[in-house]
């Protein structure tokens, strides 16, 4: 069989935020790191003062030209996806999809021991739905919290044994 080309990998995942700096404390809470403090080919940074998007970027996006931003990677590893959080000066003000909705509703991190990050997390200040939950015949416990803007997380723990 011959390659395919264009072939995809992982790259990032996309979150926009009101507020980069409480956003970026938030997502460090569930271990997450800044990997750049830009989004280097948007010409955005974490800098204090936002950044005009490139004229073709902006294009890309399907934001209007002039668009200013601010924005960093991070990332839960060292591997793939990355997180890019962007604060927009042309977002918005509507509501974060919600499980039910059409498109991408939430992102999921998987954990080893959901009750003690549940634990954690509800320390450091974190609302979720709901405690954890054990699903069908005990496949995996799933929590899902909020991030600021109310982009929701689901942690989930999974027992493939039972699978």
């Amino acid at each position: 069989m011959s390659e395919i080309g264009g072939k995809f990998s992982w790259g990032h995942i996309n979150v926009n935020v009101s507020n980069l700096e409480q956003s970026i404390a938030f997502y460090e809470k569930l271990g997450f790191e800044v990997f750049i403090p830009a989004i280097p080919y948007l010409n955005i940074s974490d800098d204090s003062v936002a950044n005009t998007v490139h004229e073709s970027a902006a294009t890309a996006l399907g934001l209007p030209v002039g668009t200013t931003g601010r924005a960093c990677i991070m990332q839960l590893d060292a591997g793939f996806p990355k997180l890019d959080l962007t604060e927009w000066s042309a977002s918005t003000d509507r509501s974060p999809l919600v499980t039910a909705d059409l498109g991408i509703a939430r992102i999921c991190l998987a954990t080893d021991n959901l009750a003690a990050a549940y634990d954690r997390l509800v320390a450091q200040g974190v609302s979720f739905l709901s405690p954890p939950q054990h699903t069908q015949d005990g496949k995996a416990d799933i929590a899902l919290c909020a991030d600021p803007d109310g982009a929701l997380i689901e942690l989930i723990q999974v027992y493939l044994d039972k699978w």
